[in-house]
């Protein structure tokens, strides 16, 4: 410590010294010093520095005052608060000082202070402190009206203060605003503007009722008819405080919008422009509550965005030759009353346009509207003459298709083609579009040869939203749009960046049309693309080798693209191939080039190869020795790949050997994108270049096949067994060695919970090639052995670990080598079926064979046996539960193998046997799943007969498994079967009705369906039973609207406004249904009401993702706040539902923070009885933590801690050891907690 005294009072006595070398290079050596962490300083020390730096600040030397400043900001942090307070206070007073240098670099040491104020909980006292005296001074410099620059500077200060640490000066605010007001009408613009800076950011903070005053003082001026400066002053605070103030502007509007309106008819540019600003700030902030006042403000912005009074386009569009004389002649006539200079017109025209922008943004509701309306406007606008506007102009058209475009994947997740009507819906915004697109050209085509770089980027940016958002759209307009890119591809004076525009651009236009619209233009399309992939600019090689590979698949397309239209790129392939083999060769120059000029050759390679001749073989030799480079290896395998299934057959037995040991070597490493482009690569070459290939050289590759078969990556898995496939089609050789090596780990795969779908095809499509390969040893009944094998272990441990999954993918695979060998079968079946019979088998082994007896039934190779249908029969009267359930999956799946024989057979069981009825109907589910809507539609009648019978079932699971058979019924026959379930739901009982709404809720498939049409005409009457007597029924309503909402939102969508209000009215906590149960001594309170109001949290957390423009986020947050407080299932829920919408609409979020908090905050704080079971803790801490992800959501909203109270819980978290804690797990697993969490699928 005392080394450090004395150290630091070494300098305070240079730091006096008359030189000024020592003064500085001692303040120098301080501020090192302080800026080290592990300082402390003595009390002493501390009052001597501080006093000893205040003191430098008045040097006469610049540069020694300066670093004096510099030192302050460390300093903060490192001393104790009454010496913070010292320093403040002088900083303060030499505020005033007459020397207009010390002003100055006070302001500054307080401008550095106030940037290193603590915010964390332990410093806020200090803080609150520092604060208080800096504003009590600050306001009393606001009112020295005398000297202006200490005005500018005080109200400086302050927005830094405000706009870092406004909620600690809460107490504060109210006196801010009353002498913030007056500053307004200062004489002094500067003093205006810094002041309505100042109020800008002390609005996000200050209470409602400050707001009001603030924004009624303003109204109050406003209606006084104050001189036009004024007016401009105070329409410009309304538009900054609207921007800062966000939601809070809403309940005013009713009032403003008015008074804006009438501003803008008065004759002053800056006051519309300013009256403009104010419009798009309400626009961005209050979408919702501007919605009366949309057409008022859309009549405006049209109006204005073409105001430019000094000057005629009309001239122009008639005469387009002698538009400049005329422009000329109008500038000399009235020359000496006007200048250019003075036009302030366009300010107006871009704010109006701005203000379009916002409207098309935040109102996607109304984008219909939008086309008919501002589409044509703003085409007429493309011809602007002022550069600025004309962008803005571009930038609005571009938002504009934007939007359409996020119409047909909502929220981006979406899946591909899972609704088809939401991008019908889209259509009419498109079709319009589609009409405009010849204006779109005719005026833009002519821009793209100005010289304004500006505007050519705004052109090329505007073109590639609209290949985006209507591909192939262009296709007619691309000889007008060539001439536009090739200038700025070869015009001398044109940037770089304006260049890679223009071939971005290019690339776009190449992937969204068809070959044929450019193939007459490669003449003059190839030349400037050649010249820019030998530019010496890397970026623009690598966007100009992008085009020149797209180039390359005009010139000869392959594929369904291809047609009879021969063109011959005979002419254009040495141009291409000399300049990009030069990239190639090139092994000095940028990763990407490297990488985009390997992929460019490959596709040369792929579509020209028979025109390279001599050159191919020096090609290939350049891609082997990539491939064993370790920055260019991947991009070498794909382009391998690429060539090795051309259809012209590239010859590659010169690379063969060394490429295959390569790629080997490949499969040993950890990147995960190599070892699948490698899989895929080895797949291409065994599957087209088989009789290239060694059985030798496929050694080492399957030697490292082994690890990578198993569960832990199922993708790879699927891929290294698709590879085997080939291998055993078409190399069956190299397969000898295979029974020890790669098989036992397929097997472990088969016997594998997790094998399903895509993979478990792939090991089906291996195993019968396996068997018709003949080339290993490995036989039919060797296969069927192993597989099986696992079952036939007596109940002893492992036999444990055999997962359901793993019985019915053994049962495909040997249902799959059973279709290969057809010789086999009859033996096959008639082992199954002993064992089935045999009670000596363990039952690992019986419920294996009745599924593999189901499997084989299924692909028709049983044969018509009564004695099969014997055995099933006597599996399910069974008196073990697992035989039981095999033995009706085994069944419907026989039946889907031959319908006539055995459908019959069962629907008479079904109605005879009571006992076995919902095992038979497990077997008709699966029956009416896996069939054909053909084949079924004969027994449709039988079948719909014996379900309507059973749809008044007294037991739950009967009439669920009914409800679900007549909904996949449904979907065979809808125009028939649709109006008989409509006619149900109005004859039956409360029973009947449930039946009916839960299986139209299995009509409601994810895929496009014929059915869907029928649905959207006839779902509000099924959706009314929402208003039914009947608890459950309600109940089943609103799981069906849910699965609506996640599976085909368009079905619903209409019917929000009249299915909301019961939707909402479900989520009340009805008291009529908790009643009070005594169990012994104890009373239990029951909620017969909860699981309606889970289905309805659960409907409102889907109707978040999938119709979010539909719903008043307002209203929504009324409820989500009431299930704040409900049952722990509920509140989990809802917490999940603020997660996301504080992502979603963080404005409206905002606006209700202070009414969430508390309930999120009771449920972080509460604490668990003492004495309670474990179970009670688990669930209340899963509660805290679940609550803590929705804190750590909002927190992440911008501007979220400017509220009092959500500052204030903040802090508390911070301060508190055990809610930090939690705080902290939840936001370190972040990726897993909040992520997983929001995507939880509870449809």
């Amino acid at each position: 410590m005392s080394n450090v005294s004395y150290y630091i009072s070494n300098l305070l006595e240079k730091m006096t010294s008359t030189d000024k070398d020592f003064r500085f290079m001692a303040t120098n050596d301080l501020m090192l010093e302080l800026q080290k962490d592990s300082i402390k300083l003595d009390e002493d020390s501390e009052r001597k520095v501080v006093t000893m730096l205040l003191k430098l600040l008045e040097d006469k030397n610049g540069e020694v005052q300066n670093l004096a400043v510099k030192c302050l900001a460390p300093l903060v942090s490192k001393v104790k608060e009454p010496q913070v307070e010292t320093m403040v206070d002088t900083l303060c007073s030499n505020m005033m000082s007459d020397k207009e240098q010390l002003r100055d670099i006070s302001s500054m040491g307080l401008k550095t202070v106030i940037a290193e104020l603590p915010l964390s909980s332990s410093g806020l006292s200090l803080t609150v402190c520092v604060c208080k005296k800096i504003t009590s001074q600050l306001i009393g410099a606001m009112g020295k009206q005398e000297d202006v620059s200490v005005q500018l500077e005080a109200l400086d200060i302050l927005s830094d203060m405000l706009g870092r640490l406004s909620g600690a000066l809460v107490s504060f605010h109210s006196s801010l605003l009353s002498s913030l007001l007056p500053q307004l009408t200062s004489p002094r613009m500067a003093v205006r503007k810094r002041s309505i800076l100042a109020l800008g950011h002390l609005v996000p903070c200050c209470s409602p009722t400050l707001f009001s005053q603030l924004t009624e003082h303003l109204l109050t001026e406003l209606a006084k008819g104050p001189p036009a400066s004024m007016t401009r002053t105070y329409i410009q605070c309304l538009a900054t405080i609207s921007r800062q103030g966000g939601h809070r502007v809403g309940e005013h509007l009713e009032k403003l919008i008015p008074m804006v309106v009438k501003f803008t008819g008065v004759e002053d540019d800056e006051l519309r422009e300013y009256c403009f600003q104010a419009f798009e700030a309400f626009i961005r902030r209050c979408p919702k509550e501007m919605s009366p006042h949309v057409a008022t403000v859309t009549q405006l912005c049209l109006k204005f965005m073409t105001f430019d009074p000094n000057y005629n386009y009309d001239d122009e569009e008639q005469q387009e030759e002698d538009s400049m004389d005329v422009e000329e002649g109008l500038d000399e006539e009235s020359d000496d009353e006007y200048s250019d200079d003075d036009d302030m017109s366009w300010k107006v025209r871009r704010s109006s346009i701005k203000c379009l922008e916002a409207l098309i943004h935040t109102r996607r509701d109304l984008l219909l509207s939008f086309y008919s309306s501002i589409c044509p406007a703003l085409l007429a606008r493309f011809k602007e003459r002022e550069e600025n506007v004309r962008a803005d102009v571009f930038a609005a058209f571009s938002t504009l298709l934007r939007q359409t475009r996020v119409g047909s994947g909502h929220h981006g997740n979406v899946k591909a083609g899972s609704d088809s009507a939401l991008s019908r819906e889209e259509e009419p915004a498109v079709a319009m579009l589609e009409t405009q697109v010849p204006v779109i050209v005719k005026t833009l085509h002519r821009q793209l040869k100005e010289k304004s770089i500006k505007s050519r980027q705004g052109c090329f940016c505007l073109l590639t939203e609209l290949s985006h958002t209507v591909p192939g759209a262009l296709e007619q307009h691309i000889p007008a749009l060539i001439p536009g890119i090739v200038f700025s591809l070869t015009d001398k004076s044109t940037s770089s960046t304006m260049r890679i525009d223009a071939l971005s651009f290019f690339h776009v236009l190449l992937l969204s049309h068809p070959p044929q619209a450019f193939q007459p233009h490669m003449q003059v399309l190839l030349p400037p693309v050649v010249a820019c992939v030998e530019d010496s600019f890397y970026k623009i090689t690598s966007e100009a080798l992008l085009v020149a590979q797209q180039l390359v698949r005009v010139m000869r397309p392959q594929g369904p693209s291809a047609t009879a239209g021969r063109f011959d790129p005979k002419p254009f392939v040495k141009e291409v191939f000399s300049a990009t083999l030069k990239r190639l060769k090139a092994t000095d120059i940028d990763q990407e080039v490297k990488e985009r000029a390997i992929s460019c050759m490959g596709h040369m390679v792929c579509h020209l190869g028979d025109h390279l001749g001599a050159e191919l073989q020096g090609v290939l030799a350049i891609f082997l020795e990539r491939l064993k480079n370790e920055i260019t290896r991947l991009t070498a395998v794909r382009t391998i790949t690429l060539i090795s299934v051309s259809p012209l057959k590239i010859n590659l037995s010169s690379i063969l050997p060394e490429t295959l040991s390569a790629l080997g070597s490949f499969l040993r490493k950890n990147q995960r994108a190599l070892k699948l482009g490698t899989l895929a690569c080895l797949t291409a070459l065994v599957t087209h270049h088989a009789a290239s290939i060694k059985p030798a050289a496929l050694e080492p590759v399957l030697s490292e096949l082994p690890a990578l078969v198993d569960e832990g990556d199922m993708h790879v898995s699927q891929v290294s067994v698709t590879l085997l496939t080939c291998m055993a089609k078409w190399c069956p050789s190299s397969l000898a060695k295979i029974s020890s090596s790669v098989l036992p780990g397929v097997f472990r795969l088969v016997h594998s919970p997790l094998l399903q779908g895509a993979a478990l095809a792939a090991i089906l499509d291996f195993l019968q090639a396996l068997v018709l390969s003949k080339a290993s040893n490995l036989g039919y009944s060797q296969l069927l052995k192993s597989l099986t094998e696992p079952f036939h272990r007596s109940q002893s441990s492992d036999s444990t670990i055999l997962h359901r999954q793993s019985y019915q993918s053994v049962a495909r695979c040997v249902a799959a080598l059973s279709s290969s060998c057809s010789k086999e079968t009859p033996a096959t079946v008639a082992s199954l079926m002993q064992e089935v019979k045999n009670p000596g088998c363990p039952e690992s082994a019986r419920v294996l064979a009745l599924l593999c007896l189901g499997e084989l039934g299924r692909s028709g190779s049983l044969g018509r046996s009564k004695e099969v249908q014997g055995v099933i029969l006597e599996a399910i009267s069974s008196t073990n539960e697992e035989v039981k359930t095999a033995a009706s999956c085994a069944l419907g799946s026989m039946a889907v193998g031959s319908l006539d024989e055995y459908l019959p057979f069962l629907l008479k069981e079904i109605s005879a046997q009571p006992r076995r009825q919902y095992l038979l109907l497990h077997s008709l589910k699966e029956v009416i799943s896996a069939c054909p809507a053909s084949s079924l539609s004969a027994h449709v009648e039988s079948i719909w007969a014996l379900l309507f019978d059973n749809c008044e079932c007294q037991e739950e699971g009967t009439r669920n498994l009914v409800a679900e058979c007549l909904g996949k019924l449904t979907l065979v026959n809808a125009a028939q079967l649709l109006p008989r379930l409509k006619q149900l739901l109005r004859a039956g009982s409360p029973l009947a009705r449930s039946t009916v709404v839960t299986a139209i809720k299995f009509t409601i498939v994810d895929q496009p369906a014929p059915i869907d049409s029928l649905l959207k005409e006839c779902i509000g009457d099924f959706l009314k039973t929402l208003q039914d007597d009947d608890l459950n029924v309600r109940r089943v309503a609103l799981v069906m609207f849910n699965s609506a909402a996640h599976n085909k939102p368009s079905l619903i969508r209409g019917l929000l406004a009249t299915v909301l209000p019961h939707l909402y009215k479900e989520t009340q906590i009805r008291k009529d249904l908790i009643r009070e149960v005594e169990m012994g001594p104890f009373k239990h309170t029951v909620d017969d009401g909860l699981d309606v109001r889970k289905a309805a949290f659960e409907c409102m957390y889907t109707l978040l993702d999938s119709c979010l423009e539909g719903l008043n986020v307002l209203q929504f947050l009324d409820h989500v706040e009431e299930g704040l407080k409900d049952h722990y299932d509920i509140r989990m829920l809802t917490f999940l539902m603020l997660a996301r919408l504080a992502s979603l609409c963080p404005a409206a979020v905002l606006q209700r923070l202070d009414r969430l908090i508390e309930p999120l905050k009771a449920t972080c704080t509460t604490k668990v009885k003492a004495g309670s079971v474990k179970q009670e803790f688990e669930k209340q801490e899963e509660l805290r933590r679940s609550a803590m992800r929705a804190v750590a959501a909002l927190l992440a909203v911008p501007e979220v801690e400017r509220s009092p109270s959500m500052a204030d819980f903040a802090n508390q978290i911070r301060t508190n050891a055990d809610m930090a804690s939690i705080y902290q797990s939840v936001q370190g697993g972040e990726g897993g907690g909040l992520g997983s969490a929001e995507s939880m699928d509870i449809s």
